[in-house]
């Protein structure tokens, strides 16, 4: 059996675990989340725009 010492990298509170972890931060950051949130009020406006089709546009009901 082999014992975990603090130097090994996956285990140690710096070096290259703490530079892994800031690059998926900038991922997510300015990648995922950025196309996630375009996606979700896209989709809701697509949702609006077919209910509108359907239902008519807003406004007062005509005479």
């Amino acid at each position: 059996m082999s014992k975990t010492h603090a130097t090994d990298p996956d285990t140690s509170p710096g070096g290259s675990t703490r530079r892994k972890e800031v690059i998926q931060f900038l991922i997510l950051a300015f990648g995922v989340w950025p196309v996630v949130a375009v996606g979700v009020v896209g989709g809701y406006g697509f949702l609006v725009w077919m209910y509108q089709l359907i239902a008519g546009p807003p406004g007062p009901p005509g005479h």
